[in-house]
């Protein structure tokens, strides 16, 4: 790196420091979107590579855990082979692959454009490209209307990072694309369970989510109790450029109660929560509950 180049990334690095400095000390929730940037082309293959990392179960459960609930699923949903599946924020495609697999016809929607890549590749190598279609989008810009499907997914608390507003819409699209008697099945994380409690961390690497360069990770979280909301804030600040990007990421909680009636007024006739995933084997089961809904 020359003299002005050295000169350039660290007044970038300065104003970097006071832009940290000089944060809102409780950022308003949704007023960034309240998301990840998950059609971002190199986030998208960052966390591509999170979702198959069989280490750990962060983005995506691990095989076995996914295999326990996969069969719960195909149990509580009364799934049949040739049966019509939406699988919404599908993500690489892992479930909706495997129910392909068992004879259910698959469309999964999600915004990352590696995962739906990788999901297009699964499926073929599996041999099931034919009973699975793919659509990278928007979840709340998908035209399903009418499409009649038997059954449809919403996992591992995706509806959360949307607001309520949002969430009540896309409830009520999905509805309107199942047949009459089809099921719903929503994970979301049990109110009663989350952790209220305000903290701040940080952490450097060279390669992970956030980059694959030298990178300071700091973070924060916050408790809106009014709201019944967390909020994450993310400040990444790229080393070697001076880069700071700030990501916020909100995860809105319901109470079961408010759940429940919420898919009633969304279309949903019958709806059961199951706590802690009946007991499934998996690693933390007791902080979920799962909502299973008829149309």
């Amino acid at each position: 790196m020359n003299e002005t180049a050295h000169h350039k990334v660290a007044h970038h690095l300065h104003q970097a420091l006071w832009r940290i400095y000089r944060r809102a000390a409780r950022p308003l929730p949704w007023a960034q979107g309240g998301n990840l940037p998950w059609d971002d082309p190199e986030f998208s293959a960052r966390m591509l590579r999170e979702h198959l990392d069989e280490s750990h179960g962060a983005a995506s459960r691990q095989l076995p855990e996914r295999q326990a609930q996969l069969d719960w699923l195909w149990q509580k949903l009364k799934l049949q082979a040739g049966q019509r599946v939406l699988d919404v924020t599908c993500g690489p495609g892992l479930y909706a692959v495997e129910l392909a697999r068992r004879g259910c016809l698959v469309t999964g929607v999600d915004f990352s454009p590696a995962a739906i890549a990788y999901a297009q590749e699964l499926a073929q190598a599996q041999g099931v490209n034919g009973r699975c279609t793919f659509v990278q989008q928007d979840v709340r810009q998908m035209n399903l209307a009418e499409q009649e499907f038997d059954a449809a997914l919403l996992l591992y608390g995706q509806l959360a990072v949307f607001s309520r507003s949002d969430a009540r819409a896309l409830l009520a699209q999905i509805a309107q694309a199942m047949r009459r008697g089809g099921r719903l099945v929503v994970e979301l994380l049990n109110q009663d369970k989350v952790d209220k409690k305000e903290s701040r961390w940080w952490y450097t690497d060279e390669t992970g989510l956030w980059g694959d360069a030298p990178y300071l990770h700091l973070g924060e979280r916050f408790w809106y109790a009014e709201e019944r909301l967390s909020l994450e804030r993310f400040l990444i600040l790229h080393l070697e450029t001076g880069q700071l990007d700030e990501i916020q990421l909100c995860d809105q909680t319901y109470a079961v109660p408010e759940m429940l009636a919420l898919m009633q007024e969304t279309g949903f006739s019958q709806v059961t929560p199951h706590l802690a995933w009946d007991t499934l084997p998996l690693y933390d089961a007791d902080e979920w509950v799962v909502y299973v809904a008829e149309r």
